[in-house]
């Protein structure tokens, strides 16, 4: 049986003895709730934070409000700002964010339904990367939060050295 993303993470974060931290939107909690699925995680998961409205996402993850108004709450700029300050915060060793628009409503033609961006700092790096799932909203979420641990699973395997 092949382990699931949450269970390769821990392995990978526990090895390398490395915390992680969360930000949330979009899923609600679900990324946290799969790490936190994985007997152990307690070694690696500092915790997080559901950060749905714009005001949270200032208040506690220091977004600014020039990028939630320029940018939006699922762009580039908010997720990499939701990241940084989800680490910081935490005091992890790398920030994972979410934010995205699982619908049914809430899409424009810009940013249709299933638009997802995941954000990830990790060092002194900071990475946005954008998604578009299909599917009802539940599947959206899941495969948003899914993605979002295979991201952060990559680029740790992609970091240059220890």
């Amino acid at each position: 049986m092949e382990a699931t993303n949450a269970t390769q993470l821990g392995q990978i974060l526990t090895e390398k003895r490395l915390w992680i931290a969360v930000a949330e939107s979009c899923t609600g909690g679900l990324v946290g709730h799969l790490i936190t699925n994985v007997p152990g995680s307690s070694a690696y998961f500092r915790g997080g934070v559901i950060a749905y409205s714009n005001e949270i996402k200032t208040k506690i993850l220091g977004v600014t409000s020039d990028s939630l108004v320029k940018f939006g709450a699922v762009s580039e700029q908010t997720v990499s700002e939701m990241a940084e300050g989800v680490r910081g915060a935490f005091e992890a060793d790398i920030g994972l964010s979410i934010s995205g628009i699982a619908g049914p409503d809430g899409g424009t033609e810009e940013k249709p339904v299933g638009t997802v961006w995941i954000g990830v700092s990790i060092g002194d790096d900071g990475y946005a990367m954008k998604f578009h799932f299909l599917g009802d909203r539940e599947q959206i979420k899941q495969q948003a939060a899914e993605k979002a641990l295979k991201s952060v699973i990559d680029l740790i395997k992609n970091q240059p050295g220890d």
